[in-house]
């Protein structure tokens, strides 16, 4: 129904209220449709990556950079290890090139969320 405070003016009433969202349905059921936010740059951490922005990535982040850098405008890859151009396989490659305008090398960044930590097994108690 629209109506939420955008803009308040100097005596805290509400000076631009929100202006109702389109309502759509799809298979009997309403939804509320938002527009979607486009982020000025998308910062991510690739393995390994060539200067054309052709990135792979290890691991758990497969998970959420190669969205990150579809979704920026301007899209920094911050790679482990850059080679050549060519001697990444194509079907392994997470995200192309044209998604990525540049690419840092970063060989020995400190991974601080790497980290392992044990805890100790066993009874406790009483």
């Amino acid at each position: 129904e629209g109506g939420l405070p955008q803009k308040y003016d100097a005596d805290g009433n509400v000076a631009i209220a929100s202006s109702p969202k389109e309502v759509r349905t799809f298979n009997g059921a309403d939804y509320v449709l938002e527009e979607s936010l486009t982020p000025d740059f998308g910062l991510v951490h690739a393995w390994k990556g060539d200067r054309h922005g052709n990135l792979v990535f290890h691991a758990t982040a497969m998970n959420f950079n190669p969205l990150c850098a579809m979704a920026a405008r301007i899209t920094i890859a911050e790679v482990e290890e850059l080679v050549e151009p060519g001697e990444l396989d194509p079907q392994h490659i997470h995200t192309p090139g044209i998604f990525v305008q540049r690419v840092v090398v970063a060989p020995d960044t400190e991974k601080r969320i790497e980290k392992r930590t044990v805890a100790l097994t066993g009874k406790t108690g009483a």
